[in-house]
């Protein structure tokens, strides 16, 4: 008897600005259907995706308006809720899980059309590490656009834009240009998003140096530090810092990041941070005399967080703006040598989307697909289901009132 076949759409993003990324490349559809004879993918016409549907087609791949007949479809960012297909399986980031405001209607939609969502953000092993993001491209377009800003504030080199290179590696032959003088350049975070960002230090020959040496030294060459939690929080009752206790209490320990904020002159935030923790800096810091950073990279880009000159996302198409620290208000980029100029955008992979759309399609073929094609022997799948059949699951129980 012949095996049924399992229908796989790779839909169109519709939302708007229209992001280029894609689940799955042509050459690793043609993988898929090739390691997995009972899949059939389906891809829906694009005029906007970074692979062009000719590349699908080229491959033999089916390229076609409509997907219904899929009884799975993945794509990247939120769905448009006219878009929804009733009764079908979803994969797409949801940005529902943290009760975002702007996307309770589209849970509420798909509760109502019994769709089963997956959310990529959810998908994770038994020890809650996450198994699909695109948190290394962000970092290393994060650091990039940092480097980028920091060389139009001063003038001294010209870069291309991220999203002006073909790919990664025309984006790290980019990086040969850049001249940098004696600075120090403050790296925060070591998970994915601060790793990117290292290697696109690193490429750029930024020296690495130690957080003590980065205090008291002075150089020749630009460096960078690369700080944990550690290096900038004390235990507010004596003690050593112990990582468990910091990430379950944050509250119990305050900052001192004021003392690199006096000798360095570039900060590129990659840290998560919770809000239970002490901020990086204050208004009342930036408006010092000691504080000496003039160019800030928020790669997190999380509004009213750590970084206080984080007052809105900026975007591809307008990347930076000045920050006056002693109104605390937003200006027009390098209009005054005394404001802070901020690189804040919240779609950082997008810039790179033909890279990123591999590593993390690769992810996907090998962490995720074995699991939604045959078995799910730790439920990971399970787990990362916000809804099924018109009923949030068991773990997403606290979104209740989100939606009623």
């Amino acid at each position: 008897m012949a095996k049924e076949v399992l229908r796989i759409g790779i839909i169109r993003e519709g939302k708007v600005p229209p992001d280029k990324r894609v689940a799955f490349t042509p050459l690793q559809v043609e993988e898929i259907q090739q390691r997995y004879p009972e899949v059939k993918i389906i891809c829906q016409k694009s005029e906007i995706r970074c692979f062009k549907d000719e590349e699908y087609k080229a491959l033999g791949i089916t390229v076609q308006e409509h997907v219904d007949e899929c009884e799975i479809l993945m794509g990247i960012k939120e769905v448009p809720i006219d878009q929804l297909i009733p009764g079908k399986t979803y994969l797409f980031f949801s940005h529902t899980i943290k009760k975002q405001p702007y996307n309770r209607n589209l849970l509420r939609e798909i509760l109502k059309k019994k769709i089963r969502l997956i959310d990529y953000e959810t998908l994770k092993d038994s020890l809650g590490n996450r198994l699909v993001a695109f948190g290394r491209y962000a970092g290393i377009v994060g650091a990039y656009n940092g480097l980028w800003t920091y060389g139009k504030r001063y003038g001294i080199f010209s870069l291309r834009r991220a999203y002006e290179c073909f790919d990664v590696n025309d984006l790290k032959l980019e990086l040969r240009k850049i001249k940098l003088p004696a600075i120090k350049i403050i790296l925060t975070g070591a998970g994915r998003v601060g790793k990117g960002a290292m290697e696109t230090l690193d490429t750029a020959g930024i020296r690495k140096v130690s957080a003590g040496d980065f205090l008291n030294r002075e150089f020749r060459e630009p460096v960078y530090t690369q700080l944990s939690s550690s290096d900038y929080h004390i235990r507010i009752g004596g003690g050593h810092f112990n990582r468990d206790e910091f990430h379950q209490y944050p509250e119990r320990y305050s900052s001192y990041f004021n003392a690199y904020t006096k000798v360095a002159d570039v900060l590129m935030a990659g840290a998560y941070w919770n809000p239970k923790a002490p901020v990086l800096f204050t208004k009342g810091e930036m408006q010092s005399s000691e504080f000496r950073i003039k160019v800030i990279a928020d790669i997190t880009c999380d509004m009213n967080g750590s970084v206080p000159s984080t007052k809105r996302a900026s975007s591809i198409i307008e990347p930076i703006y000045d920050y006056n620290p002693i109104s605390d208000s937003i200006e027009l980029p390098l209009s005054d040598d005394s404001f802070i100029t901020i690189m804040a955008i919240d779609n950082l992979p997008c810039e790179l989307p033909r890279s990123a759309s591999e590593e993390f399609g690769r992810d996907l073929i090998d962490r995720i697909l074995p699991l939604l094609i045959a078995e799910d022997k730790e439920k990971i799948i399970e787990r990362a289901t916000i809804a099924e059949q018109g009923e949030l699951t068991p773990p997403f129980m606290y979104l209740k009132d989100y939606v009623a």
